[in-house]
């Protein structure tokens, strides 16, 4: 079984180099795991038994029956959704139906292993372009400066180029590499709250307030009283209707009683979905308020830029701050993320003093 869950083997390997954040990992890499393990779990219909099992009068053999109700989907009843089973109703939403009654037919869980394939595509879509983007100019720049051992590929000249690159030769060249990034940003908050709606409309409208739904269920005291979310959403017995010709030609009516094991893991799976999908999106839009203020406000990138070189003299960090603009300081702090503590520290250290006026010009 485990070999099954081999696609994902790459995503969960260490990167050599960082090029993004915590936020945008759990977007692009922690939610395609979930949501392909997820689709390899649902999909393994060996494992977790037949997606489904109808009982019907014997006329009509079994498999035929299955694959019927699969394709054509089967329903339950809403009036029948409230109550003990066993004592009240038969399953949650099974029961005699009158013409008048509120039918709820599933169609969607036939296509919940697809859709969740789907989603994980779309959840790293934003990396992906980010990854075009950025056309690793991290780890160029950071090439072999991760080691401790420093001796032979730290040298003076590599030091020079280092420094040259920031202080002259790209200098007010990397605005559209630090907005890309951004931008990559709001995709990521866009698509998890896009995500939501289309599973909402997916699952009949149910699904912006399942999870607070079911929380809310099993708390109570009495749930016989109220409609079970899950049982609403996804029955694990449903009801089927046939119609077949007699010997006479006419129509018959036949009833099949279905049961759908896969459900339960449907059930438990968009349980989990929510919450992760609602924190998401909670942590997306704090990533973004927290990029407009980097953005905007010197202070902000002072304190970041001196988080990472605590040793380092707060006049030369405000030194670098007031001279990079914030396409400069945004890949001058991924390099904090990626080379050797000494490294950095001396480069800021460099990058004031040429910055300072010891040996830089200041350029207009």
């Amino acid at each position: 079984m485990f070999e099954l869950f081999s696609p994902i083997k790459c995503l969960l390997s260490r990167e050599p180099v960082t090029i993004d954040n915590i936020v945008f990992r759990l977007h692009c890499r922690m939610t395609v795991i979930i949501l392909t393990t997820f689709s390899i779990l649902i999909t393994a219909k060996q494992f977790v038994g037949d997606p489904i099992s109808c009982i019907a009068d014997g006329t009509i053999d079994k498999e035929s029956i299955d694959a019927y109700c699969w394709i054509y989907s089967t329903f339950t009843i809403a009036r029948h959704l409230r109550g003990v089973p066993g004592r009240h109703i038969a399953n949650a939403g099974i029961g005699q139906g009158l013409p008048n009654d509120e039918i709820h037919h599933h169609r969607y869980y036939q296509w919940v292993c697809l859709v969740l394939a789907l989603q994980a595509i779309v959840f790293y879509s934003p990396r992906a372009l980010w990854i075009v983007r950025e056309r690793g100019t991290v780890a160029l720049l950071s090439r072999d400066l991760t080691s401790p051992l420093l001796r032979d590929v730290w040298s003076q000249e590599r030091k020079e180029q280092l420094v040259e690159y920031f202080a002259t030769t790209h200098l007010h060249a990397h605005t559209y590499y630090a907005l890309s990034f951004f931008f990559c940003e709001i995709l990521n908050f866009i698509n998890v709250i896009v995500q939501i709606l289309l599973l909402n409309v997916l699952l009949e409208g149910q699904f912006l307030k399942y999870g607070s739904s079911v929380v809310e269920f099993e708390s109570e005291t009495k749930p016989f009283e109220r409609v079970d979310p899950m049982s609403r959403l996804f029955p694990k017995v449903s009801k089927c209707t046939i119609y077949t010709y007699g010997s006479s030609g006419s129509v018959q009516t036949k009833d099949a009683l279905c049961v759908l094991p896969l459900n339960v893991v449907n059930e438990k799976t968009f349980v989990f979905l929510w919450f992760w999908l609602i924190f998401l999106a909670f942590a997306g839009a704090v990533a973004i308020i927290y990029r407009i203020i980097v953005l905007t406000q010197a202070h902000a990138r002072i304190y970041l830029l001196r988080a990472s070189t605590r040793t380092v003299p707060l006049s030369q960090i405000q030194t670098i701050v007031k001279t990079l603009n914030f396409g400069d300081w945004f890949l001058l702090y991924q390099l904090s993320r990626n080379v050797n503590p000494i490294v950095y520290r001396e480069l800021i250290t460099e990058l004031a003093n040429k910055f300072s006026g010891k040996y830089y010009s200041h350029v207009a």
